[in-house]
């Protein structure tokens, strides 16, 4: 079954033109979920709107969306002045600004999805594009309305196509000075510094998604596949951690205990998520 496109639109650079299709990129919907159920009856539990002075359910047509200007005061916005004031769109990418690959922090990086060409008839000038910004090795900047709200969008090439990444907006990034500014600065140097040199470079290698298991979702899998099977789950191993005096000894028995990296991480193969269909309870929650 083919994705559906989020969104259809036209990616331009300067004349030319071609229509695409943004598609979600990574998704959470093939994680363990589960329903609330009332412990009593084993029947689901669904959640209902009510007043908080009264107490009484609300009709849905009797909902409206409200800015808190003062303590308990409120300005209510009706859904036709929200509508009203949502971005006209022309469902236009125009790729205007260039920059280098990676020119953005990651900081501002916010949700990936992939560009494709929406027809076979377009897939020529979308390669064009591609190939263009792949071989300059840049990423271009873009803006359009996306899912009712103007969004600034990172475009970069991959091999395949296009990548699309929604932006956040400087007044969403909190300033690192809120963290930051209590750290006191150290004077790190002599052995301490060598040792960790040294640890990092045993430990060098690449990035691979695939070796990296989500412990938590395997844990809920093998919990839920436990209870289909009437045994019990799995104890949790117990760590054991070493105790060091000071930094220094911290360091010295870390650059013992690393071996030069193979390039991957170590992964456990305990506890694999259990198939779908014997281990994963029903999606999305009541």
């Amino acid at each position: 079954m083919a994705p559906r496109a989020n969104w259809k639109g036209y990616l331009k650079v300067g004349e030319l033109s071609c229509p695409v299709a943004l598609y979600t990129a990574a998704s959470t919907s093939d994680r363990v979920s589960f329903h609330i159920i009332n412990r009593e009856t084993g029947n689901r539990v669904h959640r209902q709107m009510v007043d908080a002075e009264t107490g009484r359910e609300i009709d849905s047509e009797d909902i409206v969306k409200g800015f808190e200007v003062a303590s308990g005061e409120y300005v209510i916005l009706e859904p036709e002045e929200i509508k009203a004031a949502v971005p006209e769109s022309d469902k236009t990418l125009s790729l205007e600004t260039f920059i280098p690959c990676n020119g953005v922090d990651t900081l501002y990086l916010d949700r990936p999805y992939y560009l494709a060409p929406a027809d076979k008839p377009s897939a020529e000038i979308f390669e064009l594009i591609r190939k263009g910004l792949q071989e300059k090795d840049v990423a271009a900047l873009a803006r359009t309305v996306l899912f009712r709200r103007l969004r600034t969008l990172l475009i970069r090439p991959s091999n395949e196509g296009l990548i699309a990444t929604t932006l956040n907006y400087d007044y969403e990034v909190r300033s690192s000075k809120e963290v930051f500014s209590d750290i006191k600065e150290f004077k790190i140097e002599g052995e301490m510094l060598d040792l960790a040199r040294h640890i990092i470079d045993t430990k060098k290698g690449e990035f691979d998604p695939t070796e990296f298991d989500d412990r938590y979702e395997a844990a809920l899998a093998e919990l839920v596949r436990a209870k289909i099977e009437g045994r019990k789950p799995p104890k949790k191993p117990k760590r054991e951690e070493k105790k060091v005096s000071n930094l220094l000894d911290a360091l010295r028995q870390s650059a013992r205990g690393s071996a030069p990296s193979t390039g991957k991480p170590q992964r456990k193969t305990a506890h694999k998520t259990a198939p779908r269909k014997t281990a994963a309870p029903q999606r999305k929650a009541g």
